[in-house]
């Protein structure tokens, strides 16, 4: 272990910033990163399939961002007030996801899915959300309910995956299986005069939606007068320009944004409908529909000039099928050596998103991958990191960006060979 990882174990709850859950002898300090690579405090290089769990969606250090950050840093860094860069920001977000008529900017997914869910409730005057089983929607009381549950209740009774939430963070969120649409929506008839609405990741972290999925969620909500927010933390900018909703051409009333927005840099946002973005403003002050909603650092002129510099390079021509192509190297390859060794996994994923689920069965839901091996995944993941790929370990995804080659996904796969093999005991 080296002296900064021994630094780190002593200051840092775990080690880490948050969840990777490393065992002490893999303990790294990081101290740079370029392109899909980064290298520890020993100049020992990864390549890195985390990619900032996922907000470095050009790769890390980018020469347009920095150049972009370079130029803002040395106008001010923060004037919690409306910039030019978050103003053209907010006028490319209008004109590229379909339900944006309306912006705020707030400085994490976590915030964005906070204030989402409380603009809902303040517009529909009705306490409870309802989210699907395993989904995360941020470090918040909606997105902690049932994210990882073990006891697995009957629907639509929530479990907390974390302690410390509000008392009625278990009563006020309903859980649904993801993926079953008639469930769903006999619980949203059962309880339609008390809930709000309906939060999902359209890509349910990397299980894809059922064809009529989510068109079945909009139709639902919509006949019974309940919010559709679409958690586009993850999918917006990634699996198309204007996101899930341009992927999937289903359109929510609230959506938000984050993580690969900014281009590594930290931002956040919510956007939808222009009658339920405007509980936010300050004009409405003692409004019993009143939307409290700031931010110190949101939209901040750094921020949003990282993230005009992202959207200006994903929209080059040829970004999104090169970012596709990668994601199916890398699934297609992983599919080829489940298939050499006789190991039974799933591959998920759509567009730049891959991951493995060690089971036989066809996984749709929380459910379907809860009897997973979990052991084996652990053995495999930790594999990988002792043989140069850096990623997190408790993770359900692997991020692919615009700076990784098909050279990366060759050295990733030749590592998840000897890893997988290893820890399946297959030689």
């Amino acid at each position: 272990m080296t002296r900064a990882a021994e630094r780190s174990l002593l200051l840092f709850p775990g080690g880490s910033l948050g969840e990777y859950d490393l065992p002490p002898d893999l303990a790294v300090v990081l101290a740079r990163g370029a392109g899909a690579q980064v290298w520890d405090s020993e100049g020992r290089a990864f390549t890195d399939f985390t990619m900032g769990w996922g907000s470095a969606i050009l790769g890390h250090a980018h020469p347009a961002i920095v150049e972009a950050v370079r130029r803002q840093a040395a106008l001010g860094a923060n004037f919690a007030y409306v910039t030019e860069p978050a103003l053209e920001l907010a006028e490319e977000i209008v004109r590229a996801v379909a339900c944006a008529e309306r912006v705020r900017f707030c400085a994490s997914g976590t915030e964005a899915t906070s204030y989402a869910v409380r603009l809902a409730r303040a517009f529909t005057g009705r306490p409870r959300i309802l989210k699907f089983e395993g989904a995360y929607h941020g470090a918040n009381d909606v997105g902690t309910v049932s994210l990882f549950p073990r006891r697995l209740l009957d629907f639509p009774v929530g479990e907390p995956t974390s302690a410390g939430l509000g008392p009625g963070a278990e009563a006020d969120v309903l859980v649904a299986p993801y993926n079953d649409l008639r469930t769903t929506t006999r619980i949203l008839e059962a309880h339609r005069h008390e809930l709000a609405g309906l939060i999902v990741e359209p890509l349910h972290r990397c299980t894809s939606p059922l064809p009529g999925f989510l068109a079945g969620l909009r139709e639902v909500t919509a006949e019974m007068g309940l919010l559709l927010i679409f958690d586009e933390t993850v999918t917006g900018f990634r699996l198309a320009y204007g996101g899930a909703q341009e992927y999937y051409g289903v359109r929510p009333d609230l959506a938000t944004l984050g993580k690969g927005l900014g281009g590594g840099y930290a931002i956040g946002a919510v956007v939808g409908r222009g009658d339920i973005m405007d509980l936010v403003r300050e004009d409405r002050l003692g409004d019993p529909r009143y939307v409290w909603f700031a931010s110190s650092v949101g939209g901040n002129p750094v921020s949003t000039a990282a993230a005009r510099a992202t959207l200006g390079e994903l929209r080059k021509p040829g970004t999104y099928v090169r970012l596709f192509a990668l994601g199916e190297s890398l699934r297609a390859g992983l599919r080829g050596i489940l298939e050499d060794l006789g190991v039974a996994a799933q591959v998920q994923g759509e567009g730049p998103l891959a991951a493995l689920v060690f089971t036989d069965r066809e996984v749709v839901d929380y459910r379907t991958a809860f009897a997973s091996n979990r052991a084996l995944a652990r053995a495999y993941l930790l594999g990988l990191f002792r043989r140069g790929i850096f990623l997190n370990p408790m993770s359900t995804k692997l991020y692919l960006s615009l700076a990784h080659t098909e050279s990366d996904i060759a050295r990733f796969l030749q590592a998840a060979r000897a890893s997988l093999g290893e820890a399946a005991g297959v030689a």
